[in-house]
């Protein structure tokens, strides 16, 4: 039989890394706050995935907040630190990105934040798809020799982008390009016919509505990551 395409599931914790492996997922983006597209979790819960799943699954989401993908060069060291905590605890990669003010590739950031994760994979996130030019910022990106990139072709959902993920794919060379973005199950095999070398998705429910919210505490309720939806969506890459 050919090799089962990989799914790459964002998970939060621990039970969301065992539940995403469990149900057949390749890898795995560690990250925390889904609800803004996710930011760089702590270190107690890191170490707590690393101990769960095998650690070179695991990538991990390093960005210090949310609100666009401009960074101050404090940010910009911030960042170079968590990633040198995440490698150095054994993750097998790190998940970045970071534009110039005109909606460009901050290479200067990238580069310091590349020698941070040393041999380690190195993903380059949808700051892509917020680019002035996200074809322009992709070639830049193949150019750097980052390892992976995740985009959705500039769309908000990877499905809408067909075509440009198709270019990407296209002249990628050596860097994988990974779909993501709105992924649904059924959006798979065509996202694969398109080129793409991955697919990602965060395989979300919801549970914990009965429990006291309100404020202080957010929305009633919190994500998990769901084995069914992994499991429908490996079924659709195999």
């Amino acid at each position: 039989m050919p090799a089962r395409r990989p799914v790459e599931i964002a998970v939060q914790d621990p039970a969301g890394a065992r539940a995403a492996i469990g149900a057949g997922a390749a890898r795995l983006e560690l990250c925390q706050a889904l609800d803004v597209g996710g930011l760089t979790p702590s270190l107690a819960v890191l170490e707590g995935v690393l101990a769960a799943v095998d650690p070179s699954t695991v990538n991990v989401l390093v960005r210090p907040r949310g609100g666009g993908f401009v960074y101050s060069p404090e940010e910009i060291a911030l960042v170079a630190a968590d990633i040198r905590a995440c490698i150095d605890r054994g993750a097998g990669g790190v998940v970045v990105g970071a534009l110039t003010p005109a909606g460009g590739l901050d290479v200067d950031a990238l580069r310091r934040w590349r020698d941070a994760a040393g041999p380690a994979t190195l993903v380059f996130h949808r700051a892509v798809d917020a680019a002035a030019d996200p074809a322009e910022v992709f070639d830049a990106l193949v150019a750097e020799g980052v390892d992976r990139v995740l985009t959705s072709g500039g769309s908000p959902r990877s499905i809408d982008g067909v075509a440009a993920l198709a270019a990407f794919s296209a002249r990628s060379g050596a860097v994988e390009v990974m779909a993501g973005g709105g992924v649904q199950p059924s959006d798979i095999p065509a996202l694969f016919a398109a080129g793409v070398d991955a697919v990602h998705l965060s395989a979300r429910s919801r549970t914990g509505h009965d429990a006291p919210s309100g404020p202080g505490g957010g929305s009633a309720g919190h994500d998990v990551t769901d084995p069914g939806i992994v499991a429908e969506a490996v079924a659709a890459a195999g």
